[in-house]
């Protein structure tokens, strides 16, 4: 009885055979394979060893041949090009060997893979978690296909791709592009090799957002880096940790963990195509209530979060405004301090109870403390961001005061949470039309949600790559 050895041939250079597998087709009486790869493996074969070439797709006829071979007591090399068993000949000979129930003797040979040689090529793309995703649908049903992308997509998975296009499957490629940008930054880095290791080599590192499916063929592996990933000198590196390791602080550990947080809500929105701005608030708000109900009422004026960082960035938003303590207390210290601005309740200034006395004594007039402490804010700043996450008839105070044009906001968050006054604040805010605004509508909100939302807006320039917990 003979011996079938599967062995996988590396990329397509000879430098990339192993020294096994070079040994093996020394002692082949028969190498059964595709045609094309023949020219990769004849200089190390013996004098009279056969080449059974079966064609292309005929996978099984391969197999086939090679079991007959080997009862006739041949020492037989089934080659695949890469690893034999990565989408290669490996499975198959082992599931017909168990269907003829064959004494053959079957041995496989590692091999450099494709995307192990494109990786290489390209950097060091592949240093933590990974997964290979072929899109070719011949043998797996495309629904299973989608399936796996998602998953991989929303697990921040470096992510290799296989048989990515070829003259009858064009538009696969292009829905994975639009699966992955639903979850991943278009800045995320990408790398593509073309005939790896032959002379036809080509390696192009380009963006989730800027790559173009029209450059690859059925001969190109595709990388797609994960959140981690980045580009120097031309080159895509995923981290291991290494340098995480140095730093042992609760910061590096809490921002992990919100961001698989947050990788894990992106993935399962409803919706996937909401702008920037409101999808970064959004996040923020679901991470903070565990509440997908903010799907269906977080409103914000279009490019609200864009137009009130810009402000933080510009210089021109210098303090932020809270209804209470809690709110204040939930704004991160790291970001008003990296940023410059401060951020102010004026509920425990003395001046708030001398105005509540005056206005009861003199004008007859019963406001409460967040109402005069709303009064107080907009005489020393008018122009701040206001935010609210308690108190609606601080809310409407605020509304008041700009109707009489002594306030100018430079936006407003209004959550404000609870039964009485509640949804009408929120109405009464709304038609400040050249004010940006983020509401929690309805009757929920909190200081909290309050304080996420002046985070979110204090680390927009975060939100394109999904990396939060900045200032932790």
């Amino acid at each position: 009885m003979g011996k079938i050895i599967v062995a996988g041939i590396g990329p397509g250079s000879r430098e990339d055979i192993t020294p096994a597998v070079v040994e093996a087709l020394g002692m082949a009486d028969a190498v059964v394979g595709y045609k094309y790869y023949f020219q990769f493996v004849e200089p190390y074969l013996k004098s009279g060893c056969e080449c059974i070439d079966t064609g292309m797709k005929k996978e099984k006829d391969r197999a086939l041949q090679a079991f007959e071979l080997a009862e006739q007591g041949k020492t037989v090399v089934v080659i695949s090009s890469g690893d034999a068993g990565i989408y290669g000949m490996a499975p198959l000979v082992y599931q017909m060997k168990g269907e003829h129930d064959s004494d053959v003797e079957v041995e496989v040979l590692p091999g450099i893979s494709a995307f192990q040689k494109a990786a290489s090529l390209l950097g060091a793309p592949i240093g933590h978690d990974m997964c290979i995703i072929s899109l070719s649908d011949l043998m797996t049903p495309w629904e299973v296909i989608e399936r796996r992308i998602k998953a991989a997509a929303v697990g921040d998975f470096v992510t290799a791709i296989y048989n990515p296009k070829s003259h009858g499957r064009y538009w696969q490629l292009y829905r994975l592009l639009e699966l992955f940008l639903k979850v991943r930054s278009a800045e995320t880095p990408v790398g593509y090799v073309r005939q790896a290791g032959r002379d036809e080599q080509v390696i192009k590192v380009s963006t989730l957002g800027a790559f173009d499916p029209e450059d690859v063929d059925m001969f190109t592996v595709i990388l797609i880096g994960n959140s981690q990933s980045y580009v120097a000198d031309g080159k895509i590196i995923t981290p291991r940790g290494y340098y995480r390791q140095e730093d042992k602080s609760q910061e590096t550990v809490g921002r992990a963990i919100m961001m698989e947080s947050f990788h894990t809500i992106a993935g399962e929105l409803k919706r996937q195509d909401y702008p920037l701005g409101h999808k970064w608030a959004l996040l923020h708000a679901i991470h903070t209530t565990a509440d997908f109900d903010m799907e269906k009422i977080l409103y914000t004026d279009d490019r609200a979060v864009e137009t009130i960082y810009n402000k933080v960035k510009d210089h021109s938003l210098k303090t932020i405004v809270t209804d209470v303590t809690m709110v204040t207390s939930g704004i991160r210290k790291g970001a008003l301090q990296r940023l410059g601005i401060e951020a102010k309740c004026y509920l425990s200034d003395p001046r708030v109870a001398e105005m509540v006395n005056v206005q009861s004594s003199m004008f007859n007039e019963t406001i409460t403390r967040t109402q005069a402490g709303i009064r107080l804010a907009v005489e020393e700043h008018p122009n701040a961001l206001f935010a609210f996450g308690n108190a609606p008839t601080a809310l409407m105070e605020l509304c008041d005061l700009i109707r009489k044009g002594k306030a100018k906001p430079a936006g407003i968050i209004a959550a404000p949470v609870g039964f009485v006054h509640v949804k009408e604040s929120k109405h009464m805010v709304k038609p400040f039309k050249d004010i940006p605004k983020i509401i929690v509508e309805g009757r929920k909100g909190g200081s909290n949600l309050a304080a996420t939302l002046c985070n979110a807006i204090l680390t927009f320039d975060d939100a394109a790559q999904l990396k939060p917990g900045r200032d932790l």
